[in-house]
């Protein structure tokens, strides 16, 4: 499709304010920006200081090619998270999201109406569980809004059809969104729902390499039928092996792994959004020493609503300090924020022991590297299906229905071994490379993706 002028649209990147979501429209913010489009990115003013701060896989200097703007909204309260809460699924930040869901309205009508006035078109691409925003594009004269896909699109296939053909035939099980999430958080999606705006389409965190059949039955379905889809992913930064943080001082971890040998060690983290019990990190932990396998363990709570808020002392500071002592040589422990992609495409790396959020896959997988599979909610049992079930590059530590219980080390220490010793454990080390072959490739000239985020980039400058 050919491209119009550029000049004359504006892109209104509108994310959901937390990690894996902002992180991703960062992202495409920047992809679109090097294609010469005006993109303006608009958070509440710590959820856009979070976007900058943690940019990772390109030079921040990049950031000046994006128009930060400041949706301010009312004060919400900031708890830490609660490791003994009877759900795995972040509520604390429900009040966030809350007051955000109401308060960014008006900002956000604010900011399109000045854009509106100065452009040919404004398109708002926002994150899918941000769907106001889809209303606030159609008030536009010259507005039109597409939805960005940060889960797997096969997520989607689960939640309309939980008996999907596809399903059965692959023995994946989808689990009820209200097993996953807590009763808040559902009730917002169906709020959400109730906006009725559609979009002109969907952006999709995905490729064909890893999703090809279930895009394909996305488009079929009668919701989609009337919108456009384009699957650009992945949208993180490919590095290679040799991956440098380019304009940043080193994080000590990328030191320590050049002293390693190459697919010696496993990269342990559970995110932003999850956060463990005590009696589940001590087993963790008895796992890891146990296994005498090489390991870099980002051993932190989950993120606050606010995260430059003061949030005390680690309550791990007692473990660490034995911990450290007992492993020292063979492992490295973050209690911050982890250069995550540098240490997926480190040549050291050998796999991912995740709590299988979407970003934290596509990352991992578009490095070549498998994953050991430890869903904590949400959406993340549904990618632990498709990663070990139907990808088969990867390995359950934890099955959903356990994730009320405290896995023994025991048990979490014989999935490590598989992963990394053993002939099953180096066939799917060799499955996830192939896979990431096939994913970068999506993305190189003539690839699905390339060519998918080139027909966006037409669409919107038609």
């Amino acid at each position: 499709m050919a491209i119009g002028s550029v000049e004359s649209v504006a892109v209104v990147a509108v994310p959901f304010p937390a990690q894996g979501h902002l992180n991703q429209l960062v992202h495409l913010s920047l992809l679109l920006a090097s294609r010469g489009l005006d993109v303006h990115y608009a958070a509440p003013p710590p959820h856009v200081l979070q976007a900058r701060s943690r940019l990772h896989g390109w030079d921040p200097d990049t950031l000046r090619t994006i128009h930060f703007h400041d949706l301010d909204i009312s004060a919400y309260e900031s708890p830490s998270p609660d490791p003994a809460a009877p759900t795995p699924f972040p509520s604390h930040l429900m009040p966030m999201i809350e007051t955000y869901e109401v308060a960014a309205r008006g900002p956000l009508d604010a900011l399109l109406d000045r854009l509106s006035a100065s452009y040919r078109r404004v398109v708002v691409l926002y994150d899918r569980l941000i769907s106001f925003a889809v209303a606030a594009a159609a008030r536009l004269r010259n507005g039109e809004a597409f939805g960005l896909q940060c889960v797997a699109i096969s997520y989607g296939i689960g939640w309309l059809d939980p008996a999907h053909q596809l399903l059965r035939e692959h023995g994946l099980q989808f689990h009820p969104v209200d097993a996953c999430m807590s009763k808040e958080f559902v009730e917002y999606l169906y709020r959400s729902e109730q906006d009725g705006a559609v979009p002109a389409g969907l952006v999709m965190n995905t490729c064909r390499a890893l999703e090809g059949e279930f895009i394909n039955e996305i488009s079929a379905h009668p919701m989609f039928k009337e919108q456009k889809l384009f699957a650009v992913g992945p949208l993180n930064p490919l590095l290679d092996a040799s991956a440098r943080t380019r304009g940043k001082t080193r994080h000590e971890c990328t030191d320590w792994l050049d002293k390693q040998p190459p697919a010696s060690v496993l990269y342990v983290s559970f995110g932003t959004t999850s956060t463990l019990r005590g009696d589940q990190v001590a087993e963790l932990s008895a796992a890891l020493k146990g296994s005498k396998q090489r390991f870099i363990w980002v051993l932190r709570d989950a993120d606050r609503a606010d995260i430059f808020a003061d949030s005390g002392e680690s309550r791990h500071t007692e473990l660490l300090s034995r911990f450290t002592a007992e492993t020292q040589g063979t492992g490295l422990v973050i209690t911050g924020w982890a250069p995550q992609l540098e240490i997926l495409a480190h040549g050291a790396t050998a796999a991912f022991l995740s709590h299988c959020g979407w970003n934290s896959t596509m990352e991992s997988l578009s490095h070549g590297k498998p994953i050991l599979a430890w869903p904590m909610h949400s959406d993340q049992p549904w990618d632990a299906e498709l990663v070990c079930k139907y990808l088969k590059a990867g390995l359950l530590v934890r099955p959903w229905e356990k994730h009320s219980e405290v896995i023994p080390a025991e048990a979490i220490q014989e999935v490590i071994e598989e992963a990394m010793i053993s002939e099953k454990g180096m066939a799917m080390r060799q499955r996830a490379k192939v896979l990431g072959e096939a994913v970068r490739a999506s993305l190189a000239d003539g690839g699905s993706s390339r060519k998918d985020l080139d027909d966006f980039v037409g669409h919107i400058t038609r």
